[in-house]
């Protein structure tokens, strides 16, 4: 039977700064990784440039930390957002911030970041098995060891569980670590998508499908109170079946409550306000006074876009423009300025960027990511009950509690943490 001292099983974001971080400091680590790639979701973040971190004050990030951010103080305090820079720019990968404080590779490659850690793993001395874990062994309330789905035990004083959640399958997230927790006793918080394309009611989108909207502003509300629960200004795509893109990403993870619908405002012309757009739209119907309504608005909108203004306004298509009263004009420019969707659902979680839920933060130890029901068992990334808006923060987790874990395991092992 191989031993170790720490097993690591998922060579994510989290697993890998786990298992690096252990090495390091001494201890012999088996990285257990069922692709033949480590970092096969991180390669697909930020849609391929990945968004490391978020370069903000401490009070903003926990405040991007909607599901149980005290949990996480430990942590982070530990290993913040400067450290996880600091860490990469000191492994030549050069970095920049970007609108929101969200932090990329210079290079725009994700695959910079993957490399760094890849490479931080192999010089600490970490040994990669590619093989899938099938349970965890225990004995007297402590880990052991760990077998595979080739047959092997591979036995270990320490165990760190990475998996990820259950959102993008393909990549090797399919919610293993749930069931490696639940075999000893820990409690599972239903996983459920975060981060995830909306299904809008209609055929309006479907209408606008393949649209991409730049430098436009949302708002979400309560449909029954009006309340408004996020604003956000950016990029969105229509789908065939309602929307994505990143600030409809965001938005979803502000729609916690089942028993609630929500409604999505958009304003496609957020630079301007009521006044000036009517302006505007004034100087454009002045261009066209003698055309078909339809045939007017090309300079102001998306053409697939306009199908779907035309027919809310209630103006007929070949209607002319210089019949078109002042009242509809104006009707027009609100519109435009408070387009808006009726959310009825969800897109299934293997399409979600993270999963909500996972294994309960009540636990594990925050200072440690240690399991309170098992000596020798941790925790660290998308596995564990914390999720968080788009902006970095995911990655920030993933980092935080890898390191926490690496260094806590290690210093179990008797290695203790020199930082």
């Amino acid at each position: 039977m191989t031993a170790y001292d720490i097993v690591v099983i998922g060579g994510g974001p989290a697993g890998m700064m786990a298992a690096g971080t252990a090495a390091e400091r001494g201890a012999s680590v088996a990285l257990m990784e069922k692709n033949q790639r480590n970092g096969k979701k991180l390669l697909i973040t930020g849609k391929g440039r990945c968004n490391v971190t978020n370069d903000c004050t401490r009070d903003v990030f926990f405040a991007n930390i909607p599901v149980n951010p005290k949990f996480l103080f430990s942590a982070y305090a530990r290993f913040s957002n400067r450290d996880v820079m600091d860490f990469f720019e000191a492994r030549g990968v050069a970095l920049k911030v970007e609108r929101g404080n969200r932090v990329f590779p210079v290079s725009d490659r994700a695959a910079d970041i993957n490399n760094a850690l890849i490479d931080y793993c192999k010089k600490s001395g970490v040994r990669v098995i590619r093989d899938t874990v099938k349970e965890l062994i225990t004995e007297n309330g402590c880990i052991t060891g760990v077998s595979t789905q080739s047959g092997e035990e591979i036995a270990c004083s320490a165990c760190i569980v990475a998996t990820g959640g259950k959102s993008y399958p393909l990549t090797g997230s399919t919610g293993d670590g749930y069931a490696f927790a639940r075999s000893v006793g820990h409690t599972v918080v239903s996983p459920k998508p975060s981060l995830v394309p909306l299904v809008i009611e209609g055929k309006e989108c479907a209408e606008a499908q393949g649209l991409s909207l730049r430098n436009i502003a949302i708002k979400v509300s309560e449909a029954d109170s009006g309340k408004v629960i996020y604003k956000d200004f950016g990029e969105m795509l229509f789908t065939h079946f309602g929307m994505s893109g990143p600030v409809i990403l965001s938005a979803s993870s502000h729609m916690r409550d089942p028993y609630k619908q929500y409604t999505i405002s958009i304003d496609l012309k957020p630079a301007l306000t009521l006044e000036q757009l009517d302006a505007r739209i004034q100087r454009d119907f002045s261009e066209n006074i003698n055309k078909d309504f339809v045939n007017s608005l090309s300079k102001l909108l998306p053409q697939k876009i306009i199908s779907v203004i035309i027919k809310r306004t209630g103006i007929p298509y070949t209607f002319k423009v210089n019949s078109i009263r002042r009242e509809q004009r104006l009707a027009l420019a609100g519109l435009l300025k408070n387009l808006e969707f009726t959310v009825t659902g969800f897109r299934p979680i293997d399409e979600a960027i993270i999963t909500s839920g996972g294994i309960s933060v009540n636990e594990i130890d925050p200072k440690t990511m240690e399991s309170k029901l098992v000596e020798g068992l941790y925790f660290a990334g998308e596995v564990i009950d914390v999720d968080a808006h788009t902006g970095g923060f995911n990655l920030q987790i993933a980092f935080s509690t890898g390191r926490c874990a690496g260094i806590a395991s290690a210093e179990r092992m008797g290695f203790y943490s020199y930082d």
